[in-house]
C-alpha cells in the first residue's frame, strides 16, 4: 500500500512541475524615442523616452529631461496579431497600440496611426 501511495505521490509531483514558458518576441528589450517638442501626449515634461521590455509580458517606462528621470512607471504589453498593445495600470496614460517595423536604420515600432513610437536600442 506504502508503494502506491508513493507513487502516486510521484505522479502527482511530477505532473504538476510545469515548465516555464520561454518567450522569444523580438519585441524584449530596450526602446527609446527622443521626444522633440518636449511634451508628450501624456503632458509630462520630458526629452527623452525609453520602455524596457521583458519576457512575462511587464516592463518599465522610464521619462527623462536632461539626461535625469523624472519619471517611471511599470507597464503590461501583449501582442494580438501584429499589434502590440502596451498599458500603463495605476496611472492616467492611454495604452498605446504599436506594431514593428523594420527599416534601414533599424527595427522600430509605430504608432497604428503611423507615428514613430519608439527604435530598438
Amino acid at each position: 500500500m506504502k508503494y502506491v501511495y508513493s507513487c502516486l505521490l510521484l505522479i502527482v509531483l511530477v505532473t504538476s512541475c510545469s515548465k516555464i514558458e520561454e518567450i522569444n518576441d523580438p519585441i524584449i528589450g530596450v526602446w527609446s524615442h527622443t521626444v522633440k517638442t518636449a511634451t508628450n501626449t501624456n503632458k509630462m515634461v520630458i526629452d527623452n523616452e525609453e520602455w524596457i521590455f521583458n519576457d512575462v509580458y511587464l516592463g518599465r517606462f522610464h521619462g527623462y529631461k536632461d539626461g535625469q528621470v523624472v519619471y517611471l512607471t511599470d507597464f503590461n504589453w501583449s501582442v494580438n496579431g501584429e499589434v502590440y498593445i502596451v498599458s500603463y495600470p495605476g496611472t492616467d496614460f492611454p495604452d498605446d497600440f504599436v506594431k514593428m517595423k523594420e527599416t534601414d536604420e533599424g527595427t522600430i515600432l509605430m504608432r497604428t496611426e503611423g507615428k514613430v513610437f519608439a527604435e530598438k536600442q
